[in-house]
């Protein structure tokens, strides 16, 4: 039935403004704002809107992971930015905040201004 819709996910924040600065200048995005929402324009034509929302409550979960090929690199860029990293009692993290177990992606969580959660990721070789 939507086999062929390009589908795209959305969420709120309490701070438009807050939230473009954020995405824009701290992770780099390219953003763009229509009608009071914003839209996050990611690599391979995806595009994410963030909307304003009264009373809003950050997700509780991870709403959107960043792949990158160096996750060291990428933490302390954002360190270096005054994003702090999320610790989580169901995980061993190290002294930068990022979980290195075996078996999955070494993963670090942050959060935006709104307080949603998003993380950076490596995936492991394989072999």
């Amino acid at each position: 039935m939507f086999g062929n819709s390009k589908a795209f996910s959305g969420f709120s924040v309490d701070d438009t403004r807050k939230a473009k600065d954020f995405y824009e200048g701290t992770l780099g995005l390219r953003v763009t704002e229509e009608h009071g929402m914003l839209t996050l324009h990611l690599a391979g034509g995806t595009e994410v809107l963030v909307y304003p929302k009264e009373h809003h409550t950050p997700a509780t979960f991870t709403i959107l992971n960043f792949p990158v090929d160096d996750i060291d690199q990428a933490v302390d860029g954002l360190t270096g930015h005054g994003v702090a990293f999320e610790r989580y009692d169901a995980f061993q993290h190290d002294d930068k905040g990022i979980v290195r177990e075996s078996g999955g992606p070494s993963i670090a969580w942050f959060k935006d201004p709104a307080g949603n959660v998003l993380s950076v990721l490596q995936e492991r070789p394989s072999g």
